[in-house]
C-alpha cells in the first residue's frame, strides 16, 4: 500500500476553495472535506452544495469524512454526487453496515472513522463492509488541533486488526498530522495521511504534501 496524503480543506481559505483546491492539485492524491453539522460536533463547515461544486472544479477525488448526526441519511448523498471516498462515524451511525453498502452502492469507498476514545476492537466484524478504518488523533470539529500520542497504541491495534482481517482496507490518520508526527504515524501504520495546516499552513502547499510524503514514506515499514 502505497502513502497517500489527503489535505484537509478545513485549513484552507473558504472563500477560493477552488483556487485552494488547485494548490495542491496533481501532488495530492486526494482533497479531504470534513463535513460538520453543529450537532455531531460543535462545529458548523459546509455541505453537500459546496462538496458537488467542488467536484465540478478540481480532478483530486474528493474524500469526504462526516462529522454528521445523522449519517445514514447523508452519507450515499455524497457518494452519488461523486466523492470518490465517504467516511462515517461508528459513534454517529444508527445503521452502520446498510450505510456502509449504500456509500458502496453508489460507487464511493466507505469509511468508518473512531473518535479517540472509541476502542477499535468493537467494530472488527465491520472489515467486510469498510475499505478505509480512520483513526482520529484529535476530538473531531475543529481544525488546528494538538496531536494526541494517547492515541498512538490504538493505531498500531488498528493496524493489527486490518492485518489480521487481511483484506484491502486502508488506515487513515487525521488530526494535528505533520513534519513532527508523520513519521510516527507511518511507523504504527497508518497509510493514508490527513494533513490541514500542514499543507494550507505552509507558504507552498505542493512542496509541503511532498515533504510529508516522503517523511511517511521513509517511516513506512515493510509489509507482506
Amino acid at each position: 500500500m502505497a502513502v497517500q496524503i489527503s489535505p484537509s480543506i478545513l485549513s484552507a481559505d473558504f472563500a477560493r476553495l477552488a483556487d485552494e483546491a488547485a494548490r495542491v492539485e496533481n501532488v495530492a492524491d486526494w482533497l479531504h472535506v470534513d463535513v460538520m453539522d453543529y450537532h455531531f460536533v460543535p462545529n458548523l463547515t459546509l455541505g453537500l452544495p459546496v462538496v458537488e461544486s467542488l467536484l465540478k472544479t478540481t480532478s483530486t477525488p474528493i474524500d469526504c469524512h462526516l462529522m454528521i448526526q445523522d449519517p445514514d441519511r447523508w452519507a450515499p448523498d455524497y457518494a452519488e454526487a461523486g466523492a470518490a471516498s465517504v467516511t462515517i462515524h461508528a459513534e454517529a451511525a444508527k445503521a452502520a453496515v446498510r450505510t456502509l453498502r449504500a456509500i458502496r452502492a453508489a460507487g464511493a469507498r466507505a469509511g468508518l472513522a473512531l473518535n479517540p476514545a472509541t476502542a477499535v476492537e468493537g467494530y472488527e466484524d465491520l472489515m467486510p463492509e469498510i475499505d478505509m478504518l480512520l483513526v482520529m488523533t484529535v476530538e473531531p470539529g475543529f481544525g488546528g488541533q494538538r496531536f494526541l500520542d494517547i492515541v498512538m497504541p490504538k493505531l498500531s491495534r488498528a493496524r493489527a486488526l486490518i492485518d489480521k482481517y487481511g483484506g484491502e482496507v486502508w488506515l487513515q490518520v487525521d488530526g494535528g498530522v505533520s513534519v513532527e508526527t508523520i513519521e510516527r504515524c507511518a511507523e504504527a501504520g497508518a497509510d493514508v495521511f490527513v494533513a490541514g495546516n500542514a499543507v494550507y499552513g505552509a507558504d507552498d502547499p505542493a512542496r509541503a504534501v511532498a515533504e510529508l510524503r516522503s517523511l511517511a514514506e521513509r517511516a513506512t515499514p515493510p509489509r507482506w
